[in-house]
């Protein structure tokens, strides 16, 4: 149980009476992950590559984090906890997704028939053979990638955020880098 419930009338003759919740546990909570949840969603769109869903995966990994907040052994690395079940939440999307991959013919249409107009220094362009380029990395690339570049986390850090040891973390990353480079001169041609 969260804690003591304690009730308390509101204005005189009110009807019902409002609750409301006491526990230094749940306000130790709601204070930590107050001040992850921007990172969180940032991190999350930049691995799913989908505002909604990057929506979505933060608040399971809020609620998770939660359900999971006695298992922390110690609340000054909360972050760092956090960090570990969104990234897992994100990995099992793309997994998921993979599976279902469902093609929006209405757009492929579209595109073919209107063609963009690039704008004057290609940015557009280059984020949509990026975006494209991620879309074909693996779970775990897109993970590290989103680590490595995004929150320009050092290797030492994403080791300790992946659970891993720091000379899989290189490997891997060399790895996905290389990948990532073909898919965008790939996509480039």
């Amino acid at each position: 149980m969260l804690g003591s419930v304690v009730g308390e009338h509101v204005g005189r003759g009110a009807a019902k009476p409002t609750l409301r919740v006491v526990d230094g546990r749940a306000d130790a909570f709601r204070r930590l992950i107050d001040r992850e949840l921007d990172a969180a969603y940032r991190l999350a769109a930049v691995i799913l590559n989908d505002r909604v869903e990057a929506e979505d995966a933060v608040h399971d990994a809020a609620e998770s984090a939660w359900r999971r907040w006695g298992d922390l052994r110690d609340p000054a690395r909360f972050d760092a906890w956090f960090r570990r079940i969104l990234v897992n939440g994100c990995r099992d999307r793309i997994r998921a997704r993979a599976r279902h991959r469902v093609v929006d013919l209405g757009r492929e249409l579209t595109e073919a028939e209107h063609p963009r107009i690039p704008d004057e220094a290609g940015a557009a362009e280059a984020r949509d053979v990026v975006d494209r380029a991620l879309d074909d990395l693996g779970a775990d690339e897109r993970v590290l990638i989103a680590l490595r570049f995004h929150l320009d986390l050092s290797v030492p850090a994403i080791a300790a955020a992946l659970g891993v040891p720091e000379g899989t973390v290189k490997s891997r990353l060399h790895r996905a880098v290389l990948r990532l480079r073909a898919a965008i001169e790939e996509a480039d041609r």
